[in-house]
This record gives structure tokens, sequence and C-alpha cells, in this order.
């Protein structure tokens, strides 16, 4: 059911419907066994997740935070001065697993920045960016490049745009064993980029040479293993991949 949701229903209409959704799925799933680390909540089990191949148990009914988030959360919350710094920030493609909070949060100057998401600040192309040179001391772009037909310019952009000192943290799905990224622009099916890419909206399935890549625009680039920072039984409780890499970009 969740996969037919996630392939037919447009990305803008998912976020507005989901917002309803999410109150209703969270007192339900009620319970002990799992938590989510960004809203501090327990639940009997997560939701299953996935446009090509399910993953179950990944989905915080909560916050909606898939394994990546909860991740990122963690190493926000226990190894930078996000919390705490009166940081410039943007963010793009805006997860509401973060969105609210960090709104609320009095030490950032906090925009958002997407071409389709209804919560979005400002409705720009990443490839294009309104913003001066220098403008944020941090930038959050989780999962948005691999739908970048021109990812280059993407990152050059992301760079452009980040103040000298200033961190990006640039999440995206890649395969491990995969040295080198895979594209090929010829494929336009939808059903053939969700078999290909993993995702109807995909455009390339990024290999390890994506680190290297990104040193090439200009960012010292760090690939942080930070699930090895948790026990077994923590990375279970929070239901992370264990040795998924974190970017941590720095201009």
């Amino acid at each position: 059911m969740f996969k037919k949701i996630l392939n037919t229903i447009p990305r803008p209409l998912l976020i507005k419907l989901s917002i309803i959704t999410r109150p209703i799925l969270a007192f339900f799933l009620k319970g002990n066994k799992f938590t989510d680390p960004i809203d501090g909540k327990s639940y009997r089990k997560f939701l299953p997740y996935g446009y090509e191949n399910v993953r179950e148990n990944v989905l915080s009914p909560g916050t909606l935070s898939l394994e990546r988030h909860r991740l990122f959360w963690l190493y926000l919350k226990n190894e930078t001065d996000f919390f705490t710094e009166n940081l410039k920030v943007l963010h793009f493609a805006p997860e509401q697993a973060f969105y609210k909070k960090f709104r609320k949060m009095k030490n950032l100057d906090y925009t958002t920045t997407d071409l389709n998401s209804p919560i979005a600040d400002v409705k720009a192309d990443i490839c294009a960016l309104p913003f001066k040179d220098n403008e944020f001391n941090f930038i959050i772009c989780n999962h948005v490049l691999e739908h970048i037909p021109d990812d280059t310019k993407a990152m050059e952009e992301i760079y452009r745009v980040l103040a000298p000192g200033g961190t990006a943290i640039l999440q995206v799905p890649y395969k491990a064993s995969l040295d080198t990224t895979f594209e090929d622009d010829t494929i336009t099916d939808p059903k053939e980029r969700a078999l290909i890419f993993g995702q109807y909206d995909h455009v390339r399935v990024y290999g390890m040479d994506y680190f290297e890549k990104l040193r090439t625009i200009g960012f010292k680039v760090e690939a942080v293993d930070y699930t090895k920072q948790f026990s077994k039984s923590e990375i279970e409780k929070y239901r992370l991949s264990i040795g998924e890499l974190l970017p941590v970009c720095r201009k």
C-alpha cells in the first residue's frame, strides 16, 4: 500500500496529506520498543517505506523521519553547535521531521527553498539560486541531488552561497558497492527509472566517487560513519542504517 501511495500521489500532495495523518498514526502506534530521537517519543513499531524496495519498520509515525533523518539529527545534536550558535541556515526541500523544530529555534536565521514544496519559503532552482555569495553558515541538502540532472551546477551553487568556514551536509542515496556513479539520461520512463535508480524521479545512482566529486567542487569533505558511535541496541532502538556515511562538507 505504501509503495503504491508513494509512486502515484504527487510529492506536494503527499506532504499535505501527511500533515493530516501523522498525529493519527502516532497515536495508534504508541509503545516503547523503538524511539525517534527527533521528538523523543517511542512506538511499538515504525511504518514501512520505499518507492521500489520497501523497507520495513523505518518511517517514524510521529515525525515521518527515516533512518537518514534520525542519523542526521543525532549528529547535529551531539557533534555540532547547531542548536546553540547563531547561524544563518539554508534548508533545501525541508523535511517535516525538522521543519517546525528548526523554525522555532531562536538562534537560527532559517530559510527553506524548493521548486515545488508547499512549505518552502523561497521557490527556487537549486542550479540558479537567488542568494548572495557566502550568505549561509549552514546548509542542509538531504536526498535532493539525485533528482537534479546537472548535479555539478547544483553543487557549485551550494558551494557559492556557503560562507567560508561554513558547513553543508549533503546526504544522497548511494551504493557502497558501486565505485562510480551511474547515470543515463536516455532513461526517461518512470517505471524504468524506478527499477534502475530506485525511484521514479531519480536520475542517477551515486557511487563512492560522490565524496570525491564534492571535493572537486572545492568542499573539504569528511565521510562520517556516525553509526559507529552507537551500540547495536541503540542502532536498533533508533532504527538507523548501519554504516551510512554522512557527507559533512566545509568551505
